[in-house]
């Protein structure tokens, strides 16, 4: 028995992504304030136990189906892993970047996703997405300040994001048709789980300072619990749009994320672009709303029915 997929619609998927840029800086932002008190992977876990305590009591009451076997668990499960290595790199660049520069530097994997949607799923590419994500990732070039030389090596880490979360979104795209987005990220948040909360036990003690267990301040357990939610609510809207639309179509969308990244970093830290990363913001913008509109016109073409020409009397 084949399984049913529900329709590709585009700005459904669209719109959810862009919950997802606005949303997922905001988590970001939280586990920067973090990284000066709670070592890197009591925040990762909490990202992840947040997640599963939310949610599973969610898929128990709602009956929504969550079992997965073989080829399907394989996927949840590298899927789970792109996920945990993918927020560790990001809040370990967060501890040494600006938040807006993090996130920036990170956006060559819409770039990147766009080449593997096109040459591993066969997804279409017209040459007008090209041409827009192209120039969206040349407005990213332009937002990238520090200078790798000034900063260092940690400016590597959100490259390693990049290349990361380009596999986790591809992957997610392959699961996301064929399972319940709720169900989904209830599974992945207690495989994550059980991966770091023994580490953490075993190594908490005597290890590595990023995964020392400490005691947290009541303040800094309100930025955990936040960290766990908001980084849910977004990965929830990106599961979501992955459901609705091709990864190559919300690609550029995801370039979003930077401007919101710039914002919510000068409202708490008064950290500002200057005149070049300005203008590379506005390019990364300008990229991503022609992309909507492209995809509105397409929708309503693809909408309107053909109007069968008229016999002649």
């Amino acid at each position: 028995m084949s399984t049913v997929h529900p329709p590709d619609r585009p700005m459904l998927g669209i719109a959810l992504m862009f919950g997802f840029c606005a949303v997922a800086p905001m988590a970001d932002a939280l586990a920067k304030i973090l990284g000066e008190t709670v070592p890197l992977m009591m925040a990762v876990l909490a990202r992840f136990a947040v997640q599963a305590l939310l949610l599973t009591p969610l898929v128990l009451a709602t009956g929504r189906i969550w079992r997965l076997r073989g080829r399907m668990l394989h996927l949840v499960i590298l899927r789970t892993a792109l996920h945990i290595a993918g927020i560790t790199l990001m809040f370990s660049a967060l501890k040494y970047l600006p938040l807006a520069d993090a996130i920036a530097i990170a956006f060559v994997m819409p770039f990147v996703l766009l080449l593997l949607g096109h040459t591993i799923l066969k997804e279409e590419v017209g040459p007008r997405r090209l041409i827009a994500c192209i120039v969206g990732f040349i407005g990213t070039l332009l937002v990238i300040q520090p200078s790798f030389a000034a900063v260092g090596w940690p400016a590597l880490l959100p490259v390693g994001v990049a290349v990361v979360f380009a596999a986790f979104i591809l992957v997610t795209r392959l699961v996301a048709r064929d399972t319940d987005p709720v169900a989904l990220q209830a599974v992945s948040g207690l495989m994550a789980s059980a991966v770091l909360l023994p580490l953490l036990l075993v190594f908490g003690g005597s290890g590595p300072e990023a995964l020392r267990l400490v005691a947290p301040s009541p303040q800094d357990w309100a930025l955990l619990v936040g960290v766990g939610l908001l980084g849910t609510l977004g990965h929830l809207f990106m599961t979501w749009s992955l459901r609705f639309a091709p990864s190559a179509t919300l690609a550029p969308m995801q370039y979003l994320e930077i401007p919101f990244a710039t914002l919510i970093g000068w409202l708490i830290w008064r950290d500002l672009p200057n005149g070049l990363a300005a203008l590379g913001i506005a390019i990364t913008v300008a990229s991503g709303l022609y992309i909507v509109l492209r995809e509105r016109s397409l929708s309503k073409a693809l909408a309107t029915p053909a109007v069968a020409p008229q016999p002649q009397p």
